[in-house]
């Protein structure tokens, strides 16, 4: 099974071609440059490079949610171009989980996967690495650096943390949760591999979806949104 993945969930951006669990090819880049310009030449030149074409690729994947608003649409709307065009299946993969998948091989180890929400929050999930698959700990979910530091207090393990909130994560909780450390640079950023790896155990769960049906997960109200309900509540 050919998989091209994306992800633009946050600042990098990346796109990867896999085939039966093997990595291709993988673009990555974290320029500050808007993913609206720089995903789709990505993937053209990933395609051309590899000697494959859009006819050839079974499946769409995508970070899905949660994540930038703005990063998240980017992503949904190029896959399902994409699917579009070629009436592909699309895989709409956990944010989350797909970063976690690199550090999968760190047996036993507690994977801390860590978006900065603002608002002293984070996207967090956890999942123990078994090495070649996660175990999910908890569903992904908005959750505050102060509740996040009180849960990993439970957990014996070393703990590892990924994503680009990692950093955040690790600056305010690293004197109060014993055993926590920041996954290496390399790995610490959200990747179309990752994306890739959970769309195989997706696509073997029955979870692929048609190009109209898949959406992004935002997991929580925008800011906009926020602020309109605040309006309105006032105004009562």
């Amino acid at each position: 099974m050919n998989i091209l993945a994306l992800e633009s969930s946050a600042t990098a951006c990346s796109a990867a071609l896999c085939r039966d669990g093997a990595l291709l090819a993988q673009s990555f880049q974290c320029s500050g440059l808007t993913h609206s310009r720089t995903l789709l030449p990505m993937v053209n030149d990933l395609l051309k490079n590899c000697g494959e074409t859009l006819e050839g690729v079974d499946v769409i994947a995508v970070a899905a949610g949660p994540g930038s608003f703005t990063g998240l649409r980017i992503g949904a709307a190029t896959a399902k171009g994409l699917a579009w065009a070629g009436d592909k299946l699309c895989a709409p993969c956990s944010t989350l989980e797909s970063m976690a998948w690199p550090l999968a091989h760190l047996e036993d180890q507690l994977i801390v996967c860590a978006m900065d929400a603002r608002r002293a929050q984070v996207y967090n999930a956890l999942f123990l690495a078994r090495g070649n698959r996660l175990e999910r700990l908890c569903p992904d979910r908005a959750v505050s650096l102060a509740e996040l530091g009180e849960e990993l207090k439970k957990y014996q393990k070393m703990k590892i943390v990924v994503g680009d909130g990692a950093m955040l994560c690790y600056n305010t909780l690293r004197e109060e949760v014993p055993g926590l450390s920041l996954a290496p640079v390399h790995l610490r950023m959200q990747s179309a591999w990752g994306v890739a790896r959970a769309a195989e155990d997706l696509a073997a769960a029955g979870g692929l979806v048609t190009a109209a049906d898949l959406a992004p997960v935002y997991h929580r109200l925008s800011q906009a949104e926020r602020e309109r309900l605040e309006r309105e509540q006032n105004l009562r």
